[in-house]
């Protein structure tokens, strides 16, 4: 429930942040301004005795992220994909979120698994491992089918997870209703809904029904990417909270020292995660929407694999024409191009001046192609972007947020297996591809050619349509040029009615003259 209960919640976090030391450790890491420092100290430190403990084991970061749920853990796998934002320590500290938590047994994992799938564990499975992996949402298993032989992975979500997340996502709602109120200029950004947004991708991965549907699906549009596998699901043995898969073996992309042994190139491993992603999203419109290092492994073939198939993002085809074009007039150092889409799809308000946008977003790109390479990065250009958007009244597009949030995470894969790679120079083959069959004469025919399509459909209703259509519009001119009715005089009204009154009368005389 979203009651005010949850502040109770909200002053937990923070006092947590302030007991196990993070709250200094993640101010420091990122930088913050003195000011932001201060005002976290002071909402923290009156509360430190309520906070929780964590396992004191841990890093102050990883123990506070730990201690207080999965909502969190999610979080800090995202900024373990970011040195550059907080640190290459602290980031170091927050890999152990991606598949490295603390696992529940393998007994309780055997009861989840025959309840679910209605089966014997025994008579199923001749081998059932204990956790290989262990993350914020589930664990997996590596496992061995009775019948056949064949390798699996078998995933089992946490007991309780459902309701822990819903915990944490009720009192995310609270803070979002208090920043709305409180700071109006926040609305813009409408911060309810990126929160009601992150709740809907949460309860569908909730549910390894559908992420099995999502394996199928991505396994299915990307079988002909050249050094790119997805493991399968075994449909017969997939449930709500039990999802089996094809066992692949491979290095996480995290662990780069075992990759330099393996004799990899890293550049071409960096570019080619960037390049997948970006292919997936406009290319196909679907996209692994969570490609941290513990989502992504590499064989002793170069084969990039991917896993958690729970938050995958979509797009629809207009978008992934816009976001191409926005991409592709940035990388041209087109900015009155750039500024011109943003109007077009209505990002922008229609009463701002497009050539004031088209300079604030020069401001946004110049100063970063003059960097070095290892310093251009998405983050930083999102950033500025945020800044220009603020400026020019536009609202968040909640679904541009799984797209920018992953663009992100991506970079910060790529960079960590290549510190020095230039994600537009990686980027361009990719968007221009996407450009030259999507929005130049070729994508100009095929659109005409589904137009026809579906007129086709059509065809033997149109004329009754046009019709109706027309005669519609027709009763719409007649109404608007009809000559408006003149009202009648109160006088005029008395006179009528009067002479009303009197016929009436003559005819009662009559009728009673002649029954008489």
């Amino acid at each position: 429930m979203r009651g005010p209960h949850n502040i109770w919640r909200l002053i937990r976090t923070a006092a947590t942040m302030e007991r196990t030391g993070a709250a200094s450790v993640v101010l420091e890491a990122v930088d913050a301004p003195p000011a932001l420092r201060m005002a976290a100290r002071l909402l923290g430190w009156p509360f430190k005795w309520l906070g929780l403990k964590g396992d004191e084991s841990l890093p102050p970061a990883t123990r506070a992220i730990t201690a207080l749920g999965p909502a969190y853990i999610k979080f800090g796998q995202i900024l373990s994909t970011r040195p550059d934002v907080v640190g290459p320590e602290l980031a170091e500290q927050l890999k152990m979120l991606q598949d490295r938590l603390p696992a529940f047994s393998t007994a309780e994992a055997r009861r989840i698994v025959a309840e679910d799938l209605g089966v014997s564990v025994e008579a199923t499975f001749s081998e059932f491992s204990e956790p290989v992996a262990a993350a914020s949402i589930a664990q997996v298993h590596r496992a061995r089918l009775r019948e056949g032989g064949q390798e699996v992975a078998v995933k089992v979500l946490r007991p309780g997870i459902a309701k822990a997340f819903r915990k944490d996502i009720d009192a995310f709602y609270l803070a979002a209703t208090w920043m709305e109120r409180l700071a109006p200029f926040s609305r813009r950004l409408r911060p309810t809904d990126v929160v009601a947004h992150f709740d809907s991708v949460v309860q569908a991965e909730l549910d390894l029904r559908l992420e099995s549907a999502a394996a199928a699906e991505f396994a299915a549009n990307t079988e002909k990417d050249a050094g790119f596998r997805v493991p399968r699901p075994i449909w017969e043995l997939s449930a709500r909270q039990v999802m089996t898969l094809d066992w692949v073996e491979g290095m996480s992309l995290a662990d780069t020292a075992s990759i330099d042994a393996a004799g990899l190139d890293r550049e071409a491993l960096a570019a080619r995660v960037l390049q997948l992603f970006l292919s997936h999203a406009l290319r196909d419109g679907y996209f692994h929407a969570d490609m941290h290092q513990g989502n992504l492994k590499v064989d002793l073939q170069g084969d990039i694999i991917a896993y958690d198939f729970g938050i995958m993002g979509r797009l629809d085809e207009y978008t992934r024409r816009v976001y191409a074009e926005i991409l592709y007039g940035f990388i041209k150092r087109d900015y009155r191009r750039v500024a011109e889409v943003h109007f077009e799809a209505g990002y922008v308000p229609a009463d701002r001046d497009i050539d004031e946008f088209a300079s604030a977003l020069r401001v946004v790109g110049e100063p970063i192609f003059g960097m070095d390479a290892t310093r251009i990065s998405m983050a930083r250009l999102l950033a500025y972007l945020f800044e220009v958007t603020e400026r020019f009244g536009m609202e968040t597009r909640t679904e541009l947020i799984l797209l920018q949030r992953t663009m992100v995470v991506v970079e910060g894969v790529a960079r960590t297996l290549d510190p020095h790679i230039n994600i537009w120079h990686v980027a361009r083959p990719v968007v221009e591809d996407y450009i030259r069959s999507s929005i130049g004469p070729k994508a100009v025919v095929r659109d005409l050619m589904r137009t026809a399509r579906v007129l086709s459909r059509f065809g033997p209703r149109l004329p009754a349509m046009a019709d109706a259509a027309l005669r519609r519009q027709a009763a719409e001119e007649d109404r608007r040029f009809a000559p408006p009715r003149r009202e009648r005089t109160p006088a005029l009204r008395q006179m009528l009615g009067g002479g009303a009154l009197a016929l009436a009368g003559v005819a009662l005389g009559v009728c009673l003259s002649e029954l008489l």
